[in-house]
């Protein structure tokens, strides 16, 4: 399908990327009343899912996943959860392990590309919960687990009707050399900051895996996802996690209509975040460049932001 023309216009003052993002993440407020259930996962970890119903009994459910160092009560995932339950749906916001304020119980954790828990969530949800109809959304690193799970496997669930991916970092190797840059350097070291602080928990509960020394010569992203993400999941080094974990690669594969919707003005984005010839050359994959926007901060009128709208209109145009 060629790339979609978005007709996204932002107030004047959120034009800037820095300011829609900065504010969608520290100012914006959403009020949902959510339920939180505990699955245990078939390697005995568990993962906290907060649940939020639609008024009537519904047989669709969106299945709502967060960002780096995110959760399920940030606005940008119960923006959307709001959104679809006032339009019939239930929502089911992910907490990846570790994230519900909750340390999970094994060394490693989640990344941009553990699509094994998303598999597990949505036979959860289908086997157990009995959903028919089922939407995915997620946002910058769930927006790429999403894309990963959707184009990796021969099969997905016949439920799964439609996927929304936001801000998505479908290139991780130039996303993360981006994110090193002097623009970025405000979120590159929070992140690191809450990242370390995880870590340094982990490393008291597992000595024998990390050092006190590992952890003190992290520095930079790169560094921790070099001496902990990569190693604690199998991978070489940040390289090869990059490599392997991209959802780029996976995009031609997709059979299950998808929106990616990034923004031009998006810093946490390089230049291969935007697969203008994949979406060309796909049946099933759309692809919106907002020229603002910043890294999901699509603010709109009524606290409901302009891509929670397009994933609603996405979803329910495929019935």
């Amino acid at each position: 399908m060629p790339f979609l023309e978005s007709h996204y216009k932002p107030p004047f003052l959120l034009r800037n990327g820095f300011v829609a993002t900065v504010y969608s993440g520290l100012v914006r407020r959403v009020s949902l009343k959510q339920e939180r259930e505990r699955i245990i996962l078939t390697d005995n970890d568990f993962l906290d899912l907060d649940w939020s119903y639609a008024i009537k009994k519904t047989n669709k459910l969106i299945v709502l996943l967060h960002g780096l160092e995110g959760h399920g009560q940030r606005p940008y995932v119960t923006g959307a959860a709001k959104l679809f339950n006032a339009n019939g749906a239930d929502a089911v916001c992910v907490n990846f392990r570790g994230c519900s304020g909750h340390n999970n119980l094994k060394y490693y954790s989640y990344h941009s590309g553990a699509t094994k828990d998303l598999e597990e969530v949505l036979n959860h949800v289908i086997e157990n919960k009995h959903y028919k109809i089922v939407f995915l959304k997620g946002i910058s690193l769930g927006a790429n687990v999403i894309l990963k799970y959707l184009g990796e496997r021969k099969q997905v669930p016949q439920e799964v009707k439609a996927a929304i991916a936001v801000s998505v970092p479908c290139n991780l190797a130039g996303s993360a050399k981006v994110l090193h840059t002097f623009k970025n350097i405000l979120y590159h070291n929070r992140f690191l900051k809450h990242l370390v602080k995880r870590l340094k928990d982990k490393q008291k509960r597992f000595p024998n895996k990390l050092s006190k020394k590992e952890v003190l010569s992290i520095k930079t992203l790169y560094d921790f996802d070099t001496v902990y993400t990569a190693k604690a999941h199998g991978f070489k080094n940040g390289q090869d996690y990059y490599a392997k974990c991209a959802s780029l690669q996976f995009l031609k594969h997709i059979k299950t209509p998808t929106l990616i919707i990034n923004a031009l003005n998006d810093s946490f984005l390089s230049s291969g975040c935007f697969p203008v010839c994949d979406a060309k050359n796909s049946d099933f994959l759309f692809l919106e460049t907002p020229k603002y926007g910043g890294h999901s901060g699509f603010v709109a009128k009524n606290n409901v932001y302009y891509n929670e709208k397009r994933a609603l209109e996405f979803c329910y145009n495929r019935f």
